[in-house]
């Protein structure tokens, strides 16, 4: 069933976290296919882990479709850092949104999950009916846990009120814009940073987390987007729905393309005493293209270079810096 409009004409959309990486892009595929009437208020004006606030948000933009984007999120190091903030945040934002959105009659509610609510040790590909068969991987299970419990409110809410909510699973997410934060990025952007500064200063090797065995799927930002818009116009079921490249990469093998890619030519070294986090991700994404006809377009080569480059571009300038003498 395609998203209903009001008589007005186009719905009211309201798109949290439409400041950060994921939210840009999606900001971006909305205005280009035609969405006027998009608000994405920054964190300053509603705080949405204050429930006065939500309520305050949900009052005085009226929105007739959410997507709910926001989220605390971080790598490996974030999560086992704080490990209740990840939880408690992320669980009470979606939470309030939700409710709010349900007594203020939004006509839909997009929510955004993550991969990290899949047990530890899913049968590869993940398939969504996967998704209770297990605990997560315990160093970002707070995290998971938190945001599978929209998947949760948006089907009890489904079957009790009628409420119109979707729940989708996006993979590991990489692209122009990411977080290149050392304390709190994740591993494609993490090894970009980190080759592209040891080919600056002329380091011989760089040292990757965990043993290099595990292996990840990512999907390119903008892939992502396009299949968040996708669903949030033609998809109205109570099923969770991954969103993902359906490529499975080892870490050892990731390491080594983005050194190729960044022209890093020395060693690799890997860290067994740090955490590699779960043993094996690949999503089956069969349920989004059956659904609501979407599937990944940009090959990882491709997204990874778009990538490269923009960090190269965006990041400060290397080397020493000089204070100008005054004259």
């Amino acid at each position: 069933m395609p998203l209903s409009s009001p008589p007005h004409g186009q719905p009211r959309l309201l798109v949290t976290g439409g400041s950060g990486f994921l939210g840009r892009q999606v900001l971006a595929v909305l205005n280009e296919h035609g969405y006027q009437h998009v608000v994405a208020p920054s964190h300053a004006e509603y705080d949405l882990t204050n429930a006065d606030q939500v309520s305050a948000c949900i009052r005085d933009l009226r929105p007739e479709v959410i997507v709910h984007l926001a989220a605390v999120v971080g790598g490996i190091g974030a999560n086992q850092a704080r490990p209740g903030d990840f939880f408690y945040q992320n669980l009470v934002m979606g939470a309030g949104l939700m409710e709010q959105a349900r007594t203020n009659g939004v006509q839909k509610f997009v929510a955004i999950g993550t991969i990290c609510a899949y047990p530890k040790f899913t049968p590869v590909p993940f398939r969504e009916d996967e998704l209770w068969s297990g605990y997560p991987e315990e160093t970002n299970a707070p995290y998971g846990l938190a945001k599978k419990m929209l998947l949760v409110q948006a089907q009890a809410y489904r079957q009790q009120y009628g409420f119109d909510a979707i729940y989708l699973l996006p993979t590991n997410l990489y692209g122009p814009g990411d977080n290149f934060d050392p304390a709190t990025s994740h591993v494609i952007p993490a090894l970009i940073r980190k080759c592209l500064e040891a080919v600056d200063n002329g380091e011989s090797q760089v040292t990757v987390w965990g043993t290099g065995q595990p292996t990840r799927e990512f999907l390119y930002v903008r892939d992502c987007a396009e299949g968040i818009v996708a669903a949030m116009e033609r998809y109205d079921g109570a099923e969770p729905v991954n969103l993902g490249s359906g490529e499975e990469l080892r870490i050892a093998d990731l390491a080594r393309i983005i050194a190729e890619v960044c022209g890093f030519r020395g060693d690799i070294r890997f860290d067994p005493s740090q955490p590699d986090g779960q043993p094996r991700r690949k999503l089956d994404t069969s349920r989004a293209h059956d659904a609501f006809g979407w599937h990944s377009t940009t090959s990882f080569r491709e997204g990874l270079q778009a990538t490269v480059d923009w960090y190269r571009a965006a990041r400060p300038p290397s080397g020493p810096m000089y204070t100008r003498a005054t004259p």
